[in-house]
Parts: structure tokens; sequence; C-alpha cells
């Protein structure tokens, strides 16, 4: 931690993931969200940094496929939204 000359709050840095603990993240955070969507059709969590939008968006798609559902995810710089798709229903062509 780094102390800034302008505050008397520590300044936290944060270090990327490396390889093996991205992976694990990946693993137990789709099975974390698919569990919540299952159960409440929506999942927030921060995410405040690029590194972090990346995995939640890699999280999303790994609970779609598992859960063979479309899944989107929205961030907005702080926070990142992970719920199902809204399926559109077709329309058939009428014949008349």
């Amino acid at each position: 931690m780094t102390q800034s000359a302008y505050s008397t709050q520590p300044t936290l840095r944060r270090t990327p993931l490396n390889a093996e603990e991205r992976a694990r993240s990946e693993a137990l955070f789709s099975q974390l969200v698919a569990e919540h969507l299952v159960a409440r059709g929506r999942f927030r969590i921060t995410a405040d940094n690029p590194e972090m939008v990346d995995l939640w968006q890699t999280v999303a798609r790994r609970v779609g496929e598992a859960l063979r559902r479309p899944v989107v995810s929205y961030a907005n710089g702080r926070d990142i939204v992970i719920t199902f798709a809204q399926q559109e229903t077709p329309v058939l062509p009428t014949h008349g």
C-alpha cells in the first residue's frame, strides 16, 4: 500500500490476476452467478476496472453456455449487472 501526499488514507494497488487465479475465478464465479440468475434473475457486483469488467463478462458468457440461455452483462464503469437476455417472440408471417 502506498499513501498519497494529499490524503491520510492509504491507496491500494491492485495486482493483475495471474493465469491460474483468472481460471479459478472464472470457474467459481460462473457457478455463483448461475445460482443467482436461476434464483433471482440477475446478479450485480462492483467491477471498477477493465480487468474486472473483462472477467465478469467472461463469466457471463460461461454462464449462458452452461445454462443454455442467452445471458447479457451491462457495465457502467463502476458496476456490472449480469442477467438473462430478453428473448424476442418471433413474428410469424400471416397468410391471407
